[in-house]
């Protein structure tokens, strides 16, 4: 039996077209992620592909480890050791840390997390102004997505606003060299200029990936595509997987425009549309395609589905937040009870997570165990970082805000007037500040007494920096732990419980990282640049946990769940009023989009006639979106008040009387 007989006609052909670039054009729930992995299937198995020359990219650590698992299951006994299934910024890294040298790089180079990269912009602004911070990192962001150096940003900028920032991004530049250090952006950026000014690292990346297949193509950036073009040349042997419907990062720099760009790059470009939905009933995606049928269509494409008629999409209008929130979690309840379904079955989706607050109060009232999406990253916690920093120095001496963070933590009596003149002599002879210590300038312009701690720690650094090559992770971390005293320095800084929990946390991350290093056979230098790329979070949960889902739209996206709630659908909010007033509505119709296509079998949307903003009430309108859904969506007449509380206590009152 053939590996491709499970897939629909149109699954097929994609999976076997091998003469060119492939553009699938896979609409929700249309089974994208199966024709990837029955692909890789194929060409490994029937095709006669080296593993090693297959790269499946994705965006996210969870959406590649999916996809490596599925793959593995459709190529039993076939050895597929060597199979690249990555994100685009782990395939980024893999090529710099290979040839580093290109990059003026040297191999333990640092990565730096969006907190150093605000730490170092606040230093170059002399501002802790969180705003402005934010601001300009965010346009640093954006240039590097489109392939601009500070050079080219300075001189198209056009105006004194767009200058300062360029100058921003120059200084911030040449602080990252310094430090041997790159940026999230950087991982993408520099591979892809790096193909583009050098022929041999062009061919060597060309000759050994035969066929690379991108997910979610329609999220891709300018750095992005071009790192795509750069590896696969004039053979443009790839298969771009994605739905122009879904495309809502552009705000980060995602471009739309990649599809239409496809069409010109490539004029052979073969395309396949997925339009058989797996995931919804026919009245969802009738109410899809009559939203989206609003935006203008680069691809024309229908979504169907033979899962049958399903439920009406109901509209429930709410006086107020509150009162929304109440409403939701009470018919959700009375839906569980009625069709015996598990907690999971239910997601709570809203457009910015500020709406999160009071839907987590009303479920909590009601003791509904909820999972929020996006929350604080286990690795974003103080104590996780603290090691990490020494984790970073032991890889890269020259990394100048890790040296920071690991000689003050814990406390070596080491003050901020003696890091200030280390500082300067770090400067004045431009090297990294552990290079500094040992400096005849160190020596003549810091103290002896204040010299010596520094002269110490480095030496431990260096000690450890010897043994990392010859030594477990797990046996090295575990020893460090021991030697800074780290679990005594944290029940000095704060009261039992809180330490026990940041204790317990560390525990967690060394034992992590001793099983990782067996694992993947890697040794503290390789997991510690690897560590900048995961979240922990993202694998730790085996069996995702019985519990309501509260999440923002875009995180989301590539979910799916029995019955959906979609709250605080209004003018304002969705389409929010920036984005209305920036022209950026189609984008928001999309986001709109995979919110409806989120839901399997039930989709209840909501919105409140007056809403708390700050200390006012506001009244709000109802979304322009309700409408363009079509006229299979049941609203009713928009409750006075004092129906809502009665209807509102007495359904809670009859439920809890069922219960009883």
């Amino acid at each position: 039996m053939s590996l491709l007989s499970a897939l629909n006609p149109p699954q097929r052909e994609a999976a076997k077209y091998l003469d060119g670039p492939l553009l699938v054009l896979a609409g929700a729930g249309s089974g994208k992620t199966r024709v990837i992995t029955h692909k890789i299937a194929y060409l490994i198995g029937e095709c006669g592909y080296k593993p090693g020359s297959i790269a499946a990219i994705t965006f996210t650590n969870k959406a590649a480890r999916e996809m490596a698992e599925r793959a593995a299951k459709l190529t039993q006994g076939v050895n597929t050791k060597g199979l690249i299934v990555t994100t685009f910024h782990s395939m980024g890294l893999r090529m710099l840390r290979e040839d580093a040298k290109f990059a003026e790089l040297k191999p333990a180079f640092s990565i730096l997390d969006s907190a150093d990269a605000a730490g170092i912009v606040s230093e170059i602004l002399k501002t802790t102004d969180k705003q402005e911070i934010r601001r300009a990192v965010a346009r640093i962001s954006l240039w590097k997505n489109e392939l601009k150096s500070p050079a080219t940003a300075l001189a198209n900028a056009e105006d004194d606003n767009a200058r300062a920032y360029a100058k921003i991004y120059d200084r911030y530049d040449a602080t990252l060299r310094a430090y041997q250090a790159v940026d999230f952006d950087d991982l993408i950026r520099l591979p892809a200029e790096l193909l583009d000014t050098h022929a041999e690292l062009r061919e060597k990346w060309q000759n050994r990936l035969r066929h690379i297949l991108v997910d979610e193509y329609q999220d891709t950036n300018v750095a992005q595509y071009r790192l795509l073009q750069k590896l696969t040349g004039v053979r443009a042997a790839f298969t771009a997987v994605g739905d122009d419907d879904q495309a809502i990062y552009g705000w980060r720099g995602a471009s739309a425009d990649n599809l239409r760009q496809l069409n010109e790059d490539y004029p052979h470009l073969h395309v396949v549309k997925l339009e058989q939905n797996y995931r919804s009933t026919i009245r969802i995606l009738k109410a899809a395609n009559s939203l989206i049928a609003n935006n203008p269509k680069l691809f024309e494409k229908r979504l169907w589905s033979d899962l049958g008629v399903g439920d009406a999409i109901q509209v429930m209008p709410t006086k107020d937040d509150e009162h929304e929130a109440e409403s939701v979690v009470m018919r959700l309840l009375s839906h569980k009870f009625q069709h015996r379904t598990e907690w999971r079955d239910y997601a709570i989706l809203y457009r910015g997570n500020y709406q999160a607050r009071v839907f987590e109060q009303a479920l909590r009232n009601e003791k509904v165990p909820y999972q929020l999406s996006g929350g604080q990253s286990f690795f974003d916690k103080s104590e996780i970082k603290d090691v990490i920093a020494y984790l970073r120095l032991i890889a890269n001496s020259d990394d100048d805000p890790a040296f920071i963070r690991a000689v003050t933590t814990p406390k070596r009596g080491i003050g901020a007037a003696t890091l200030e003149k280390l500082g300067q002599v770090a400067a004045t002879l431009h090297v990294s500040l552990f290079e500094a210590v040992f400096s005849a300038a160190a020596a003549s312009q810091i103290g002896e007494r204040q010299l010596a701690p520094l002269i110490e720690f480095c030496q431990f650094i260096n000690r450890f920096e010897e043994r990392v090559a010859r030594e477990p992770a797990g046996e090295l971390l575990n020893d460090l732990l021991k030697t800074i005293d780290y679990e005594v320095y944290l029940f000095d800084q704060d009261d039992q419980r809180a330490a026990q929990n940041k204790w317990n946390n560390v525990l967690e991350f060394a034992a992590w990282i001793a099983k990782k290093g067996e694992e993947d056979d890697k040794d503290l230098l390789q997991l510690t640049q690897t560590i900048a790329l995961i979240t922990l979070l993202e694998g730790r949960e085996e069996q995702e946990p019985d519990a309501v889902r509260l999440s923002t739209l875009h995180a989301a996206k590539g979910l799916e769940f029995g019955h959906v709630f979609l709250v605080g659908v209004e003018e304002n909010i969705l389409p929010h009023r920036d984005a209305v007033d920036e022209g950026r509505l189609e984008e928001e119709r999309r986001l709109m989009y995979v919110g409806v296509t989120r839901a399997r079998r039930s989709l209840t949307l909501s919105y409140c006639s007056r809403r708390k903003r700050a200390r006012e009430t506001i009244s709000c309108d109802p979304s322009r979106f309700i409408d363009e859904l079509g006229e299979d969506v049941r609203q009713p007449d928009a409750p006075t008040s004092a129906d809502a509380k009665a209807s509102g206590s007495d359904r809670l009152a009859a439920l809890k009387a069922m219960l009883g």
